[in-house]
């Protein structure tokens, strides 16, 4: 009412000749969000960069760790999260710094007749583990920092080993395969002291090599029985060598019958990275190592469709596939669109 007050005063008798009262009231709104932005950039309007994204995360984390539950772990479980946010339809995803989500049953309490209950001695009393964690007096479960002090409140009780660790993700989420991931997650923020581990590169190097693919998801295959093909094959010289895409943990190395020599690198998204007919690896590399982007796995080869050790039933090249882990299930995607981004941004870079 103020503002319409005001605006009615100060612009409606000079701007009635040239557009009427509208007119007015559209410029007054105009220079209200200007002095808005002015006074508030970053937090009104400004958009952030995924460096201040980072940045804010991590101080949050940073601020409500403690000597049994490090920044690191409670970073992993808040990317996981977000993760399976990014890919899951039936489960909500929450606009804000930390995407950590609990139920109401865990937060409330099961009994609880208010599922939105925010004050803490309710929540208590019906056996809720959600906190205060900002001082406010309310425990409210959309805020960031009742959330993290809850989730660190959780883990405390397990104490500071990685076995605790584990057994805590496990009374939390019961899902072996969700444990593996968090805890890859956990391993790569820990090892490199951050959260910002977004960069890719392309699969082989981009200078000094001739390599050539077309994208042929969907594919029929005939060697190995009737089915698709899931990945883009990449065809290079023998022993060009391949490249890590991603950061990530090496997961599986070895022989498969159809993939023949084969790596599976699996990164802080979700993703799992398959690199397949590879002639050699790097001797440095064994299963449970880091990667980063750009490290040499192994070479181009022809390797696989038969008892360990079969080559050259076709033409060397890099089958490149890309699988996602939804908190659920794994499905294989096109990694054809992803090839061509890290393709550009390689060069870009060189």
């Amino acid at each position: 009412m103020y503002i319409e007050k005001l605006m009615d005063y100060q612009f409606s008798v000079i701007l009635w000749e040239k557009g009427g009262l509208g007119l007015a009231r559209k410029i007054f709104t105009i220079l209200f969000i200007l002095l808005l932005w002015v006074h508030f950039p970053s937090t009104t309007f400004a958009n952030e960069s995924m460096e201040d994204i980072h940045h804010k995360r991590m101080s949050l984390y940073k601020s409500y760790q403690n000597h049994i539950v490090p920044w690191y772990r409670l970073a992993a479980v808040d990317q996981y999260e977000r993760n399976i946010q990014d890919v899951r339809k039936d489960i909500p995803k929450r606009d804000s710094t930390i995407a950590i989500q609990f139920s109401h049953e865990f937060w409330a309490g099961e009994l609880n007749p208010n599922v939105e209950d925010t004050s803490p001695f309710s929540i208590e009393y019906f056996g809720g583990r959600g906190l205060d964690g900002n001082g406010d007096g309310k425990a409210d479960r959309h805020d960031d920092q009742d959330i993290l002090v809850t989730m660190v409140n959780f883990f405390s009780e397990f104490g500071p080993s990685e076995e605790d660790f584990k057994t805590a993700l496990w009374e939390y989420y019961k899902d072996e395969k969700i444990i593996n991931q968090i805890m890859t997650i956990k391993t790569l923020y820990k090892h490199f002291n951050t959260t910002n581990l977004d960069k890719h590169v392309f699969p082989l190097p981009v200078r000094g090599y001739n390599y050539s693919y077309i994208g042929t998801w969907g594919a029929s295959r005939g060697l190995g029985g009737r089915r698709i093909h899931e990945g883009t094959d990449i065809f290079a010289g023998y022993g060009t060598p391949v490249l890590s895409t991603s950061y990530g943990v090496v997961e599986v190395m070895g022989w498969n019958q159809f993939g023949g020599w084969r790596i599976g690198i699996r990164d802080n998204h979700n993703t799992y990275h398959y690199y397949a007919h590879l002639a050699y690896f790097n001797k440095d590399l064994k299963v449970g190592d880091i990667v980063e982007p750009g490290q040499i796995i192994g070479g181009v080869g022809s390797s696989g469709y038969g008892k360990e050790g079969t080559s050259g039933k076709f033409p060397p090249h890099l089958h490149y596939g890309m699988y996602k882990f939804n908190g659920r299930t794994e499905w294989a995607f096109d990694p054809y669109p992803s090839l061509l981004q890290w393709e550009k941004e390689t060069k870009k870079s060189q």
